[in-house]
């Protein structure tokens, strides 16, 4: 007799279950992450308030198109690969032919003929002769091999951030050479070129990285990063200290240490916290062949299959477009204003996006790899096959999950309106005094408040789309982004060059770019949801009545308390008191609305 098939409320329990594990492990990712970001931010920022009083507008300018170029080449090598490695499952697929000749060698009966023992023997005979035929490598079925197919599909992003690094310095070389300020500036070549060099060695922690992120190890992540940040300080902070009491001039040299000591030193941890781990499980980090028995899986040069690679390259092209929104308002201030000017805008902006990298990219890398692995098939996608659409019971899941998260950031967001623009300034006041609070970096600071809502809600919709998207859905999008560039573009020359608005008009055309990729997003969500019977309305996301209405008149007494500023601590304390009058009232009738949600929601984002 065949064994009955398992009861349906068992099986739904145990997917359920499953759901759950994920939901949790993701929670705790994106908790141990945030306390990542937490850390290594405040230390930064401890680090930052020193270097500032050894740095002029015009270093920190040239400093931060130095990060820009090392960004560059870190996002065009590795942003498009690791999209695609989290549509990678850890499941084994398709059994082994040697495993599966076990299994079914165990299930057979017992039988005491002797004809049914020769034809065993002769079974064994060919199993044994499969086996010494079996190809050199790792069955890309089981889950050793699925681990050695993004560990080489890693080894892309090290060899194209060679060929970045080389391209995009020799661009940014030749688009500086007539800026006198930074040719002026010491040890400018060689800062560049340790950046360079720093990108690199970064890339070759990538096998360690995309095995860690895809088995939600974070405890590695974090002890990596932790150790890297705090020796980047240390060395960057050291260097400027030492260099100004021996009155040495080393331009942006102190910066350029800094990185070349976290690339080294994050690439050390991973390798030592990974070794192990690739051992015990059987694959490799370094590039190992992979075989397969299934016809349909076809492996380029026995390294690389062929479906993840084909989703790369289609990011890779997204990604293009995508770093360039990103990263397009330096590209744009360097190309319209002075390295003083960029200075002040870039002090704005690492000020006004700490929000955003302390607390809103870790819950966007952990969402994405979230809903990824929630909503895609264990096998990797078919270019030729139309979109699958998952169990509706996953999509009402990830309705509940997404939906928290987005009401969570619009609390946030009334919060950052509402107070950002009053308080900024006097924070930048009284943490660097008047030497930058008469740059107009203040000013900048309170219009990017208005930005930080924009950011939030962009960031979660799009981990949201990257991770359920097929090829034709991101060359769809990517095509909206070419559009969405050349509005950017537009409206940053029209605030930057024709009305002088200098960073706070950059802010503003950041502003309208950020729209329209949410509205784009928006829309994307709602017809994937509907594909399975899923009904999600924007609508129902909005901010409460009373938290409206509390931010309204918050920001009229903050507005009629700013007349009587003088410049010193009280105004701060006179804002802070109105501030925590409005965040105690507003949180706490947001966060019951939360809790009221309920579901595995609450279960991803209960202990941020």
């Amino acid at each position: 007799m065949s064994p009955k098939p398992a009861p349906k409320k068992e099986q739904e329990s145990g997917s359920g279950s499953q759901n759950a594990d994920l939901a949790t492990t993701s929670t705790g990712g994106a908790t141990l992450l945030i306390a990542l970001q937490v850390g290594s931010r405040a230390l930064t920022f401890i680090v930052n308030q020193i270097l500032l009083r050894f740095l002029s507008p015009s270093i920190l300018g040239i400093s931060t198109q130095l990060e820009v170029y090392s960004i560059s080449v870190l996002f065009f090598a590795r942003e498009s690969l690791r999209v695609a490695i989290q549509r990678q499952s850890d499941v084994s697929e398709v059994p082994d032919a040697d495993a599966s000749s076990d299994e079914n060698e165990k299930a057979k009966p017992k039988q005491k003929s002797s004809k049914k023992r020769g034809l065993k023997e002769k079974q064994k005979q060919k199993v044994a002769v499969k086996k010494e035929d079996k190809p050199f490598g790792i069955s890309a079925e089981t889950p050793a091999g699925k681990a050695q197919a993004i560990v080489n599909l890693s080894y892309l992003s090290i060899y194209a951030g060679i060929g970045f690094a080389i391209l995009l310095g020799m661009l940014y070389l030749r688009a500086t050479t007539s800026d006198i300020s930074i040719q002026e500036t010491p040890f400018f070549d060689a800062a560049l070129k340790i950046y360079g060099v720093s990108a690199i060695l970064e890339l070759l922690s990538e096998p360690c990285f995309v095995v860690v992120q895809h088995k939600s190890m974070y405890k590695i992540r974090a002890r990596a990063e932790a150790v890297a940040t705090l020796l980047r300080c240390l060395a960057c902070c050291g260097t400027a200290i030492w260099a100004s009491q021996s009155n040495l001039d080393l331009g942006v040299l102190p910066f350029a240490i800094g990185q070349a000591v976290y690339s080294v030193m994050l690439t050390l941890v991973y390798y030592a916290s990974t070794s192990s781990l690739a051992k015990a499980s059987g694959f490799s980090l370094s590039l190992t062949p992979l075989y397969t028995s299934n016809p349909a899986n076809i492996i380029i040069l026995t390294l690389w299959p062929d479906t993840l690679l084909h989703l790369a390259w289609n990011f890779f092209t997204q990604s293009i477009l995508k770093h360039l929104l990103t990263q397009g308002d330096t590209l744009l201030i360097s190309l319209f204003s002075s390295s003083t000017a960029q200075g002040t805008y870039a002090l704005a902006n690492n000020y006004g996006g700490l929000l955003a990298r302390l607390l809103l990219q870790p819950i966007e890398e952990s969402s994405r790899s979230y809903f990824g692995r929630l909503l895609t098939s264990s096998s990797p996608p078919d270019p030729s096959s139309p979109p699958s659409t998952p169990p509706k019971e996953k999509l009402i899941e990830a309705k509940q999950s997404l939906n928290t998260l987005l009401r969570g950031y619009t609390l946030l967001s009334i919060t950052a309106v509402t107070l950002g623009p009053v308080l900024a300034p006097q924070l930048l006041h009284l943490l660097l005094g008047t030497h930058w609070s008469q740059t107009g970096a203040g000013a900048v600071l309170s219009v990017y408040c208005y930005y930080i809502p924009l950011l939030s809600l962009n960031g979660i919709t799009e981990a949201f789309v990257s991770a359920v998207a097929t090829e034709g859905e991101v060359n769809t999008q990517s095509g909206f982004f070419i559009v969405f560039s050349c509005a950017f573009a537009a409206s940053s020359y029209l605030f930057l060059k024709v009305l002088g608005m200098g960073g706070e008009g950059l802010v503003w055309a950041n502003c309208i770019n950020m729209a329209l990729r949410i509205g784009w997003s928006s829309v994307f969500i709602k017809r994937f949801m509907e594909r399975g019977g899923v009904e999600w309305d924007l609508r129902g996301l909005l901010p409460g009545s009373g938290a409206v209405a509390g931010g309204v008149v918050t920001w009229g007494v903050l507005y009629q308390v700013s007349g009587t500023f003088t410049g010193g601590v009280m105004d701060l304390v006179k804002s802070g008191g109105v501030a925590v009058v409005f965040v105690g009232r507003t949180f706490t009738g947001g966060v019951m609305d939360l809790v009221k949600s309920g579901g595995v929601a609450v279960v991803f984002v209960g202990s941020l």
